[in-house]
């Protein structure tokens, strides 16, 4: 379903991940946990398409999403919820 394989990106000149690989499988409940700084959100970014993927690949049902926009990786249901903030967004195509 969702595979991370050797992603690096930066921040400026700050190597923020370095080869980060994630596989979750249909079905599976995954937790990312990490001390702060640690890369969890920017890995998360990363995969949403939100931060740039310098190095390395991100396959979301057997389609390379690696440099895909936002808009188009939303549109394919991978979706962020962050913490506290209780947003929800929701498509028109979307069925509910």
């Amino acid at each position: 379903m969702l595979t991370v394989k050797d992603v690096n990106t930066y921040y400026g000149g700050i190597h923020a991940l370095k080869n980060a690989s994630l596989e979750v499988k249909e079905g599976q409940v995954v937790a990312l946990i990490g001390s702060n700084g640690a890369g969890k959100s920017t890995l998360l970014n990363c995969i949403s398409g939100v931060v740039p993927i310098h190095s390395g690949s991100v396959i979301f049902n057997d389609r390379e999403i690696t440099h895909w926009t936002p808009e188009r990786i939303v549109g394919m249901g991978v979706v962020q919820v962050p913490e506290g903030r209780q947003l929800l967004i929701l498509s028109p195509s979307w069925k509910i």
